[in-house]
């Protein structure tokens, strides 16, 4: 059987898992579960201490969004915007009559009784509306991606500095208990030195792939179609490109913006990344052929380098909007002496196998010792017992399994809407800034950039940039 160091197997025991009970007659990796508490936050906040809300684009992440925010005591909704009549009128169906709408932000702009406001309108418009509700004093939560092109970052990072009010980024995987357990597993050494880290988010549904329902009374007299695309490229209507705008490079960012900047978002967060300085993305239209210009399968490679947070490390990230496997979402964190598997809102697994030397027995299976000279076999063998002396040998029950569970009903979006509101109230560090937010977003939108020039893009993290 093969062989563990001792020293590794006293540091695998000891880091371990603590309460770790050893089974040793199964012959099974031995498991621990452990469900986290959630945070006690309601006390920080009183119902009459109220922070009125509006919201601008009420597409579909609005009706979840908007609902949530309302979740924490004190928060009210006073104003809406979108361009589209039918949603103004279900606005108020579902949040009230008293609910002020208008087809035109820039009066909400202007309206005093409106403190902060959840931006949820398509990509092109974020770094628009963010400049000009932190301009006008008003708090801002903003949708991922933070930006639509990289030009906008820095512009956006200097409204969020040169204003009292707080933005905060949208991409609730920061907030997720199970992403600050993995944070925390990480930086105790749980996995040894990092050298890769691999995430998935698959789809396959039409929804998934946003074929969003399209209703019949869409027209020019019911769309504000000229605010809907604002400094987007001028078009005739098209109910599609209204209703299913991501699927359309003048208005979304395609799957990297969409999804990819979620991973990057938890990889930061786990590892106190700020971002690669190479972008590779390979991939193209596989399956949805509906006039769509943005891929639905694309594959991305990212290079770490070393920081004071972690070594330099390789990234891979993969999505498919018609993944018949049913992958889902998912982020391995792989170190050279252990690794995580986290499930994002649901639960993060650690297992750690210890690094075996080889036995006798495998030394003499697929290994050049078989090439050797009986004489010169013999010689190395006797060398190698005494050299692997102190060794332990290794049994299957020294693998270690724990994973550590989200309790019944956990929303991590709940948990990201706390924390902006808990920054407003009561001037807590913001979880998702701007400059998280750009750093976040950057590596997504170029992967785009690498995709359609067909080359690897460089970047600059530290100063966010592309280099010249």
């Amino acid at each position: 059987m093969s062989n563990i160091s001792r020293k590794n197997f006293l540091r695998n025991s000891a880091l371990g898992l603590a309460g770790f009970a050893i089974a040793p007659k199964s012959g099974k990796a031995a498991e621990r579960f452990e469900e986290l508490k959630d945070r006690d936050w309601k006390k920080k906040f009183q119902a009459n201490d109220q922070i009125q809300i509006a919201t601008i684009g009420m597409g579909i992440i609005a009706h979840f969004d908007t609902p949530t925010a309302l979740e924490v005591p004190g928060v009210k909704m006073v104003a809406a915007a979108d361009c589209y009549d039918s949603r103004l009128v279900r606005t108020k169906e579902v949040f009230g009559d008293d609910v002020f709408t208008t087809k035109d932000y820039r009066e909400i702009l202007e309206r005093d009784d409106v403190d902060a406001v959840l931006l949820c309108t398509p990509d092109h418009w974020h770094a628009k509306h963010s400049i000009d509700f932190l301009g006008a004093g008003k708090h801002v939560y903003c949708e991922k991606p933070m930006v639509q092109r990289i030009d906008e970052g820095l512009d956006v990072i200097n409204a969020d500095q040169n204003s009292n009010a707080v933005l905060q980024v949208g991409s609730q995987f920061t907030s997720d208990m199970i992403f600050q357990k993995a944070k925390e597993l990480y930086e105790s050494g749980a996995i040894g030195t990092l050298n890769q880290v691999v995430a998935v988010y698959n789809r396959n549904s039409s929804l998934g792939a946003w074929q969003y329902s399209m209703p019949e009374d869409a027209t020019p007299d019911t769309v504000d179609w000229d605010t809907f695309l604002g400094d987007a490229p001028d078009r005739p209507w098209d109910p599609k490109r209204f209703f299913r705008w991501r699927c359309y490079d003048d208005y979304g960012t395609g799957v990297p913006g969409d999804l990819f900047v979620h991973l990057f978002t938890g990889i930061h967060t786990v590892l106190g990344a700020v971002g690669p300085t190479h972008v590779s993305g390979t991939g193209g239209l596989r399956s949805w052929f509906d006039g769509r210009e943005a891929p639905d399968v694309i594959n991305g490679q990212y290079h770490y380098p070393e920081t004071d947070n972690h070594p330099d490390f390789t990234l891979t990230l993969q999505s498919n909007l018609a993944d018949g496997g049913g992958t889902g979402t998912r982020f391995q964190f792989i170190g050279d002496e252990g690794a995580m598997e986290i499930a994002p809102g649901n639960s993060v697994k650690l297992t750690r196998i210890p690094r075996r030397e080889p036995s006798m027995d495998d030394l003499q299976g697929y290994n050049s010792l078989l090439t050797f000279s009986e004489e010169v076999q013999e010689e190395f063998k006797q060398n190698y017992r005494e050299q692997h002396a102190d060794e332990v040998e290794y049994q299957p029950e020294m693998n270690q399994t724990e994973e550590f569970r989200t309790p019944d009903g956990y929303d991590s979006r709940l948990d990201h809407f706390v924390n902006f509101f808990d920054s407003i109230r009561n001037g807590t560090p913001v979880f998702e800034d701007s400059t998280f937010g750009f750093r976040a977003a950057a590596p997504a939108l170029l992967t785009n950039t690498s995709l359609k020039e067909q080359r690897v893009v460089r970047w600059d993290p530290e100063n966010m940039r592309v280099p010249s």
